[in-house]
């Protein structure tokens, strides 16, 4: 098992990203890896990485979309009026601060369709105010990524719609029809335990005031005055908080136009463009600055749509050369009769399979295959076998350096490049998350 080219190139993936290789080389490199030791020659490796990487081509091209309809939503102006709400917040808790943050980002995937595209908007005006709190930036990105996974993992809304769908239809391709009422039941568990694991960041692990410029008395001076003057904004200001104006009503049909296009023609792409035709419709973005606003949102999320094609690639290189099944059924043969250690095993497959694709919703029809019989074969119920795999492949999208759920906190937090991927995001996230999920996802599959 040991030798299995998942397990092999996923400890490089893993070994890399902590040596603080970008992600991007990171991938390439445990691809290479995983193809070698899969036998595959350079060149086969390379052809079939190649051909793989389409198949993340839809969700890249939506990230791209969705990408420039937040830069549009941005150029609008409507988020000032958000930004200067929080930035008004002087005298609130950075606790109630952390937690309104992860509530926003829950809309993300489930009522306005823009995902993490917002988060390079968002977050970047509020450092300095961070700063002037002092909070720790672990703490933003554990909010951050509570609120781009939780809410797919549970609500049948949006990502979560889509999320739910692929279960229902793998494991009835599988020989176990479910419906899709019954996945938010078999998940609340699951989904309690990442409400566990943001009140443990929050209240515990980065409850301490965390300063991002000591030994820099003067720059600290001046970005304190700053904070302070970004703080009181609102209330100091010559001009005043921006207004409600009513072009903002065409921005908000957008989003709306947006969400109900997503929810009836079941396509990002899709939904993205009928948002972004109304917002020139609208006269909100004219032509004449559509350019530069869409270049804006390519720079957005260009990047992170590149690391999914990449990351497409790597998954179909584990599974063309069958590593994946390989790898449960060396593990099946040792699970025995016990349902406690067959759903650890599974789970544990789970996590190393995601932790390497960085997709949960890519993950599922890979894990189905053999999860669906072999939880069958060891008599776990619909209800049991639907939060094992939901859990098995959310298990890892948090703490997996190719993952949009650690990706999109980064491009925020690191605008001022005093916020590291690796250790900063993706370590704080696994630890605060995937530990809870597999708990909780062990304790689900024994009850229910």
């Amino acid at each position: 098992m040991l030798t299995n080219p998942v397990v092999i190139s996923v400890i490089v993936l893993t070994v890399l990203s902590l040596a603080r290789v970008h992600v991007i080389f990171a991938l390439l490199m445990a691809t290479v890896v995983a193809g070698l030791a899969a036998n595959l020659s350079l060149a086969d490796t390379v052809s079939t990485f190649i051909g793989g990487m389409g198949g993340q081509s839809e969700t890249a091209l939506s990230y791209i979309l969705l990408g420039v309809f937040a830069a549009m939503i941005a150029y609008s102006g409507i988020t000032t009026i958000l930004i200067n709400k929080l930035l008004a917040m002087k005298k609130t808790s950075k606790f109630v601060l952390l937690l309104i943050i992860a509530g926003l980002t829950c809309l993300s995937g489930n009522l306005i369709p823009v995902h993490i595209a917002f988060i390079p908007i968002l977050i970047p005006p509020l450092l300095l105010f961070f700063n002037y709190l002092k909070i720790d930036r672990r703490a933003v990105a554990c909010a951050l990524t509570f609120g781009l996974k939780m809410p797919y993992i549970l609500i049948p809304a949006g990502y979560g719609l889509i999320f739910h769908g692929i279960i229902a239809n793998e494991m009835q391709a599988n020989g176990m029809p479910v419906s899709l009422g019954q996945i938010p039941l078999a998940m609340a568990l699951p989904a309690l335990g990442m409400f566990v694991g943001l009140a443990i960041a929050i209240f515990i692990t980065y409850r301490k005031p965390r300063d991002y410029d000591k030994g820099q008395e003067q720059e600290q001076e001046q970005k304190v005055r700053l904070g302070e003057a970004l703080a009181e904004m609102s209330a100091s200001s010559d001009e005043g908080p921006r207004k409600f104006q009513p072009k903002d009503f065409i921005t908000l049909a957008a989003i709306v136009v947006a969400l109900a296009t997503q929810v009836v023609v079941g396509s990002l792409v899709v939904g993205a463009m009928a948002g972004i035709i109304v917002m020139f419709a609208g006269r909100i973005v004219t032509l004449a600055d559509g350019e530069a606003v869409v270049q804006d949102g390519v720079k957005l999320m260009g990047a992170i749509a590149f690391v999914m094609l990449i990351a497409s690639g790597y998954a179909t290189i584990l599974k063309e050369t069958g590593a994946v099944v390989d790898l449960v059924n060396a593990v099946d043969s040792v699970i025995g009769d016990s349902k406690l250690f067959g759903a650890i095993v599974l789970l544990l497959i789970g996590l190393l399979v995601t932790m390497g694709i960085g997709t949960s919703f890519g993950t599922i029809p890979i894990l189905a295959t053999i999860f669906v019989p072999l939880c069958m074969l060891m008599g776990f119920s619909p209800l049991a076998t639907i939060a094992l795999l939901g859990t098995a492949g959310a298990l890892g999208d948090a703490g997996s350096p190719a993952s949009d759920s650690t990706l999109g906190p980064t491009s925020g937090l690191n605008a001022d490049g005093k916020h590291n991927h690796i250790w900063d995001t993706c370590v704080p996230t696994f630890i605060h998350y995937n530990i809870p999920l597999f708990v909780f996802g062990i304790l689900a599959a024994m009850i229910l």
